[in-house]
């Protein structure tokens, strides 16, 4: 029987009930999960909320994707040491993180990046800048979510990729404590922060490494010494 999954943001809810049915013994460690159609099926979303699923739950020290293999699960709660140690940090603290992880992953973008990437890149800032000027709260730090990992991504290095994800959860997290704390309408969060990100893939797309760390740092930063 499929399990309708209809709130936001998809991914974090299909990571639960993925979660759920691992610790309920659907799954053990040693198991292969299904592939993602049948997932998707199950869960009544895309295939590709279901890659970002498991993602984060490959972040989270849960499931280990094998190139060829296929997706496997290695545990049955999340690495609690690290999960503890993200909950316990404040939004300037999450914000320092991300500019050591990120920061780097645009020098590499602006080394690494190929034309497909160039193309994800400008499809998800208009899609980012979209939701900026009508999504909620919560599907516009997706959408902000979605630009920064493809930045990691056209670094093209899987560790730093992984790590990424493990961030993620908190870094959504922080995002929507700044966005209850500083309540900025639509039309300033695209004016205001699009341009920013615009910077970046611009400077990605000149493979220029200082630049994009700049904008990267630029960026992050700004944001940072407004939550101190």
């Amino acid at each position: 029987m499929a399990v309708m999954i209809r709130r936001h943001p998809l991914a974090e809810q299909a990571a639960e009930e993925l979660l759920r049915r691992i610790g309920a013994g659907e799954w053990t460690p040693g198991d292969k999960l299904p592939g993602e159609t049948t997932l998707a099926t199950q869960l009544g979303v895309g295939r590709s909320t279901i890659r970002e699923a498991v993602r984060e739950l490959a972040g989270q020290r849960v499931l280990e994707s094998r190139q060829g293999a296929g997706v496997f699960v290695i545990a049955t709660q999340p690495a609690q040491e690290w999960e503890l140690v993200l909950h316990r940090a404040d939004i300037a603290d999450v914000l320092e993180c991300r500019l050591a992880i990120e920061t780097e992953a645009a020098r590499l973008a602006a080394h690494r990046r190929t034309p497909a990437d160039l193309r994800l890149l400008r499809q998800v800032l208009a899609e980012r800048d979209t939701a900026a000027r009508e999504a909620a709260d919560a599907e516009y730090v997706e959408a902000d979510l979605v630009f920064h990992r493809a930045v990691v991504t056209a670094a093209h290095n899987p560790v730093l990729a992984e790590l990424f994800d493990t961030f993620v959860p908190r870094v959504r997290r922080a995002m929507l404590d700044m966005l209850r704390l500083d309540r900025p309408s639509g039309r300033h969060r695209a004016t205001a922060d699009q341009v920013a990100h615009e910077s970046i893939v611009d400077a990605i797309r000149a493979r220029d490494p200082e630049r994009a760390t700049l904008r990267v740092r630029s960026h992050l930063s700004g944001i940072r010494d407004t939550v101190r």
